[in-house]
Parts: C-alpha cells; structure tokens; sequence
C-alpha cells in the first residue's frame, strides 16, 4: 500500500517515523515556510523522498502524486487545503490527524483555543477528509485532561504522538473495511482561527485578570507570545514579553520571574508594577 504524508512541523515527526517503521511510505510533501523547513533534514536523514509545495493549486498538479498513484494519503498539521481535486489522487482516500475532539474547534488553532477557553479536557481526532475543512467522518478519538502546566507547545507535541499510535493501529482496519466512520454533528461545530502577532498583545492600562493572562501566555507559547509596549524606566521603553508561569522579559534580556522584574525596573509603569505586584502575590 503506498502512502503520502502531508505535514510541516516538527510535531508530526512521530506520525512520519510511524509511518515509515511499519508501513510503505514512499513520500513526504511539506510546504514552503522557511521556519517549518526542519522536516526536510529530518525526513531526508530517514531515507524518505521530500517535496515542497507553496499552495494549494501547486498540489493539486504536483505530478509526483499522478505518478505514483498512492492509495492512502495521511495529514496533520500541513497548512495548506486540501482540495477535492487533490483527494480524487489517492485511492483510498486522505487522513487527517487533528489535535481537538471534533466537532469541536476546527481549523487552525485546535489547542490554543482549548487553554485559552479553559477546557479541562481536549484529545485527539482521526477523521477521513472530504471537501470541507475538518468536516469529514471520524474514524476514531481519544481524549486527554489538560494540565495547568500544559503549553500550546507541549500539548500540540503529546496530541501528535497520541495520534500517531491511533493511526498505527487505525490504518489497517481501516483499508479493510472494518472501521465504522461516524458523521459528526455539525450543530456542535465551532471553529479557531488564524492567530497574528497582534494576537497576544495586552494594553498595559487595561491589563487581563491574572488567571486570563496565564492562559494567554501557554496558549501563545512559543508564538506569537504575549506582548506589551511600555515604560521600564522614566525615559526608556520596551517590549515585554509575559511567559508561561509567572515569568517575563525585557526586550533583549534574559527571562526571570515577576519579582526579579519588580527589584531590577522599580521605574517601570506604574499599572505593570501593581499587577505583576498581585499576581506573584
């Protein structure tokens, strides 16, 4: 059985070695993102041909896949759609590892959304792709609690490798038939969006509850960050950003803790002082 991977970060790193220790995977498509281009290495240091494509209409077209004819294709975290004229190429059809228990938080930013609203709970869903985004029929889900010390980061990384044991044992049964697909309920369906770097800025003057900062700062970690702009000093301004668990930093500086900041910028303003003064109380 000849199969295609379709991902860019290093978190589907488990789902490639997977794939490749147990089962025929002859290649690899990855997208044109500079700061996702570690796959490459990582793909080329395993023996597994690589190609890079820049959008969704390069893929659709991309002759590697008319030429092998593959009978399964495999994505997670890609970035790119993937079209009905791309699906019609495979087979038996393409999966999608998606790090949230759909229907719920479709599209991009699955886990982000899951800290940042709170939710106690998140998992791991398998679907079969169709026409629309992370609409299709689930083949098979595993739930995970959500720690308070769970970043976008860490969560993303152990949703990945929790799917890619799912798909390992899911492959099989499923190109034989003896997987029921459920349809999901589309009235529960809600959906993430595309994060910015504006995204996790906060206005000194208006700062968030302490309890909202923390969640902001593991949903954005490690990108895009939460960020201010303001007065360390009487005459100097910088950029600083707040980190997971009460830390922060100065532009250019080391990380530290609430209290380090509060005893080295005794200057800065005034509203920073008093909720950084609250929340390491």
């Amino acid at each position: 059985m000849k199969i295609v991977f379709l991902g860019s970060s290093h978190n589907v790193f488990p789902i490639i070695e997977g794939l490749k220790n147990n089962f025929e995977l002859d290649l690899v498509i990855t997208t044109e993102s500079e700061e996702k281009a570690s796959i490459i290495p990582f793909c080329q240091s395993k023996g597994i041909e690589v190609i890079r494509v820049k959008d969704k209409l390069e893929l659709e077209n991309l002759k590697e896949i008319k030429i092998l004819k593959p009978d399964l294709g495999i994505v997670a975290d890609f970035g790119i759609i993937i079209t009905d004229k791309t699906l019609k190429h495979f087979k038996r059809g393409v999966l999608n590892i998606h790090p949230s228990l759909l229907p719920k938080y479709r599209g991009p930013t699955p886990v982000q959304s899951a800290i940042l609203n709170a939710d106690t709970k998140t998992g791991v869903s398998i679907i079969k792709l169709d026409e629309k985004m992370d609409h299709g029929p689930i083949l098979v889900q595993e739930e995970r609690q959500i720690s308070p010390d769970d970043t976008a980061q860490s969560l993303y990384e152990i949703l990945f490798r929790e799917g890619a044991r799912l798909l390992q044992e899911a492959i099989e049964p499923y190109t034989k038939g003896k997987i029921i697909l459920k349809e999901q309920n589309h009235d529960l369906a809600t959906f993430t969006k595309t994060l910015t770097r504006q995204s996790g800025y906060v206005n000194v003057a208006e700062m968030p509850d302490f309890k909202i900062l923390d969640r902001m700062t593991r949903a954005y970690f490690p990108w895009p960050g939460v960020w201010t702009r303001t007065k360390i000093s009487k005459t100097e301004e910088k950029i600083i950003k707040f980190l997971p668990f009460k830390a922060a930093q100065v532009e250019s500086k080391q990380e530290m803790t609430y209290k380090d900041f509060l005893n080295g910028y005794p200057q800065a303003d005034f509203k920073l002082l008093e909720f950084l003064k609250n929340a390491d109380a």
